[in-house]
C-alpha cells in the first residue's frame, strides 16, 4: 500500500478524535496550574506526574494512597447538561479517606472516558477536578482522558480518581489509644454527597419529579443543582486539628454504607460507638428521599449520611479544644455520642431516631 492511498480508514472515523484531546489539554493546563504546592510545580503533558516529598517538607513520611469514583450521580449531571460540580465530588471520595488515615493529600490524577470527547464538557468537568484540589490542598499532576465509542454512548463518561498522601511515620490514624470515654463529633454533611444515587435516582422516578424543577425541598434552585451539590471536603480542617495535638484518635469517612459499616472500620473489637441520633440535624433532603420513597431508617442509615459526613473521636479531656478549632476552620460541629466497651452489642449501637 503506497502513502498515497485515500480509501483508508482514519481514527477520527473510527470515533476517536485526536485533535478534541489536545484542544482538552491546551484547555485545562491553566486549571492544572491553579493547584500547584510545594513539591509540584511540573506541567501536564509528560508520561507521569512528578512530586518532590522533600520540598513538601516530609523527613521520615509514609505514603498512603485512595481511589474512587463518583457512581451514579454522574448520571444526573449527564442528563442535566450540569458538569461543573462533579470534579469536586471525585477529588473529595479520594481525599476524605486519605486525612482520615492522618494523611496530607499531595497530589491527584484523574481518569476521564467518554464516548465522544467534548473540549467544552470535558474543561468544565478538570475545572471542576481543579476546584477540589484546590479546596484539598493537592496538586492536580496528570490525568488519562479516553475517547472510546462503542463502549459508551455519545454524551455518557466516567470519572476515577486517584491520590496520594502522606503523614509522618508515626503519626497515622487511627490511634493504638482508642478508649472507653472517647467523644464522638459529627462534622456536617454538605448534602447527599456520593453515595446512594442508584436509590436517589429511583427515588426521583417514583416521585415523578423533574430536575429542571424547583427542588420541593429547596425552591431557591432546582432539583439537579440540589441533588448535584458536591461532596464536602473536609481536610483542611482536619490536618488543622490533628496538627494542633494529640486530641483526634480516629476519624470516618462517611460514606456508602452510612454509620453502621464506615465508624467500625476504625475501632478495635473491644470496642462500640453508640450514636445519639437525635443529635443529628438532617438535611431537608434526607426527609424528602424517606418520605418520597418510603425508605425505612434502617436503611436510610447504611446508604446515606444522613447529615454527616465525618466522624471525629476525640479524648474526652481535649473534645473542646477540637471542636473549637474545626469550628474555626468553618466545620459545624455535633457532639454524637461516646466510645463504649463492646460486648454483645453490635459495633455500632443507636438511640433516638432520625428527624425525617
Amino acid at each position: 500500500m503506497t502513502a498515497e492511498t485515500t480509501n483508508g480508514l482514519t481514527y477520527a472515523e473510527a470515533g476517536v478524535d485526536i485533535d478534541a484531546g489536545n484542544e482538552l489539554v491546551q484547555r485545562i493546563k491553566p486549571l492544572v496550574r491553579s493547584t500547584r504546592r510545594p513539591g509540584a510545580d511540573g506541567e501536564i503533558g509528560g508520561f507521569g506526574g512528578l512530586f518532590d516529598l522533600k520540598a513538601a517538607g516530609f523527613t521520615d513520611p509514609v505514603l498512603v494512597a485512595a481511589n474512587d469514583g463518583v457512581g451514579t450521580k454522574l448520571k444526573i449531571a449527564i442528563d442535566t447538561g450540569l458538569h461543573d460540580t462533579i470534579g469536586i465530588d471525585l477529588v473529595a471520595m479520594c481525599v476524605n479517606d486519605l486525612v482520615v488515615q492522618g494523611a496530607e493529600p499531595l497530589f491527584f490524577l484523574d481518569y476521564f472516558a467518554t464516548g465522544k470527547l467534548d473540549p467544552a464538557q470535558g474543561e468544565a468537568i478538570v475545572a471542576g477536578i481543579a476546584e477540589g484540589c484546590r479546596q484539598a490542598g493537592c496538586a492536580l499532576i496528570g490525568g488519562e482522558t479516553a475517547e472510546m465509542p462503542g463502549l459508551y454512548a455519545e454524551k455518557d463518561y466516567d470519572l476515577a480518581g486517584f491520590a496520594v498522601g502522606a503523614a509522618e511515620r508515626g503519626r497515622l490514624l487511627p490511634s493504638a489509644e482508642l478508649t472507653e470515654g472517647d467523644v464522638i463529633l459529627g462534622l456536617a454533611s454538605s448534602g447527599v454527597h456520593s453515595n446512594g444515587y442508584s436509590l436517589v435516582r429511583r427515588i426521583v422516578e417514583k416521585a415523578g419529579a423533574a430536575y429542571d424543577a424547583p427542588a420541593p425541598f429547596d425552591t431557591s434552585r432546582t432539583l439537579a443543582q440540589a441533588l448535584l451539590e458536591p461532596t464536602r471536603i473536609y481536610v483542611k480542617p482536619l490536618l488543622a486539628a490533628i496538627r494542633a495535638g494529640n486530641g483526634v484518635k480516629a476519624l470516618a469517612h462517611i460514606t456508602g454504607g452510612g454509620f453502621p459499616e464506615n465508624i467500625p472500620r476504625v475501632l478495635p473489637d473491644h470496642l462500640r460507638a453508640d450514636i445519639d441520633l437525635h443529635a443529628v440535624a438532617v438535611p431537608p433532603v434526607f426527609a424528602w428521599l424517606a418520605q418520597q420513597g418510603g425508605v425505612a431508617e434502617a436503611e436510610m442509615l447504611r446508604t446515606f449520611n444522613c447529615g454527616i459526613g465525618m466522624i471525629v473521636v476525640v479524648s474526652q479531656a481535649e473534645a473542646a479544644s477540637v471542636a473549637a478549632i474545626l469550628q474555626s476552620e468553618g466545620e459545624s460541629v455535633v457532639s454524637l455520642g461516646r466510645i463504649l466497651t463492646r460486648g454483645s452489642e453490635k459495633p455500632v449501637t443507636f438511640n433516638g431516631g432520625l428527624a425525617l
